[in-house]
C-alpha cells in the first residue's frame, strides 16, 4: 500500500482540482456564451415556486413521497407480510 498511495491520493485530488477548474470556467464564466435563467438566479421567485410545491393540497388519497429532484409523486405502498 505504501508507495502506490500516494499517487492514487494526488491522481483523484488532481482530477476534482481539474474537474472543479472546467466546471468553473464553462459555467459560471460562461466561455461559450449563454446567460442565467431569471427563474434559477432569483431566489424570491424559487422560495415563491418552493411554496407553492408544498402547498398542493394532498387530500383524499393513499399517503405519497415527494421526490424533490423530479417533484413527482409517488404512491408509498405497505409491504404485505407473507406467512
Amino acid at each position: 500500500m505504501g508507495g502506490a498511495a500516494k499517487y492514487i491520493i494526488s491522481a483523484v485530488l488532481g482530477s476534482f482540482a481539474i474537474s472543479f477548474a472546467f466546471d468553473h470556467i464553462l459555467a459560471d464564466k460562461k466561455i461559450f456564451g449563454g446567460t442565467t435563467p431569471k427563474t434559477v438566479a432569483n431566489k424570491e421567485w424559487w422560495d415563491e415556486t418552493d411554496r407553492k410545491f408544498q402547498a398542493w393540497p394532498r387530500t383524499a388519497g393513499p399517503p405519497v413521497v415527494m421526490n424533490p429532484i423530479s417533484r413527482q409523486n409517488f404512491i408509498v405502498k405497505s409491504r404485505t407480510t407473507e406467512s
